[in-house]
């Protein structure tokens, strides 16, 4: 008897082991399959959602691709690929270089620049003229070799506002403390966003900007449907999207690690990570 005690004993110590185990795999999710863009969404400038002209965005060698050899002049076709589900609580990973030559007709501003919007709207809700997605956007920007400094990781709120040290800061563009990136060298960018509340830009492993509370607000934005402009409305969730603005530039390794999700213990899908609560995706072993 003793002995099967302690073989049950064993067991039920290995079950509860295996079990916190789960609960502290991380489980990163990729975005990019790094062989299409199937679960992608394109929107550019002057064209309707689904439209990737001149096979802006690409995909070879594993990398996404953002290419104008087929545009002539770019005639501010600034576009975005949009993944195609929204997110609220996660934490994002992406990697990024900038290449080539700034394309004929891109504004001056957009050389090697581009970015990564978030808590967008849905790329569906734009008017074929809506030039940028009501968002918020980590802005990469590379450095352009004359030895002054270009920081990366950046905000820019183009049809919104944020909270930066503590208060209501609507200027369209506020920078980090980053490094600069010199050349076409990868920089790894991440994003932790929890909802409405607490943003957190990261740079090659070190964090270089925070702020909160993301709502629509300010300007930028032009020929929008003025249905969805809701000023002041908190922006707890969206689309994640990559851009182009006239600048070649490379993504790969994109991936996103969920923070809400199943906070019950009990439950087979529960993580100790999630900081947001969905008790409706709670999944419970079968009693027999």
């Amino acid at each position: 008897m003793a002995r099967l005690l302690y073989i049950l004993g064993m067991l039920l110590s290995s079950v509860y082991v295996t079990a916190q185990s789960s609960a502290h795999k991380k489980e990163w999710i990729k975005l990019f399959n790094g062989r299409d863009i199937n679960d992608w969404i394109v929107k550019i400038h002057h064209h309707d959602v689904g439209v990737n002209f001149g096979n802006t965005f690409r995909v070879k060698d594993g990398i996404i691709q953002v290419r104008y050899d087929q545009y002539g002049d770019f005639n501010d076709q600034f576009a975005h690929l949009y993944y195609k589900q929204p997110f609220s609580y996660y934490h994002l990973k992406v990697e990024y270089r900038f290449t080539g030559q700034l394309q004929k007709g891109a504004p001056d501003y957009t050389l090697r620049n581009s970015g990564i919007m978030f808590h967008s709207q849905d790329p569906r809700t734009m008017p074929k003229e809506q030039d940028w997605p009501i968002s918020v956007e980590m802005q990469l920007l590379g450095g352009l070799g004359d030895g002054k400094p270009r920081t990366t990781g950046n905000m820019c709120s183009p049809g919104t506002a944020i909270v930066y040290e503590g208060k209501l800061d609507e200027r369209h563009c506020i920078n980090s403390t980053s490094k600069t990136y010199d050349g076409d060298q990868w920089v790894h960018a991440e994003l932790i966003v929890l909802g409405d509340s607490l943003i957190t830009h990261i740079i090659n492993g070190n964090t270089v900007m925070r702020y909160s509370k993301p709502q629509m607000a300010g300007g930028v934005v032009k020929n929008y449907d003025s249905t969805i402009w809701q000023p002041g409305k908190p922006l707890r969730e969206g689309f994640i999207a990559l851009q182009s603005e006239g600048q070649p530039v490379d993504f790969r390794n994109v991936e996103i690690l969920p923070l809400k999700g199943c906070m019950d213990p009990n439950a087979v899908n529960y993580k100790d990570y999630y900081v947001a609560s969905d008790p409706a995706s709670c999944r419970y072993k079968k009693k027999k």
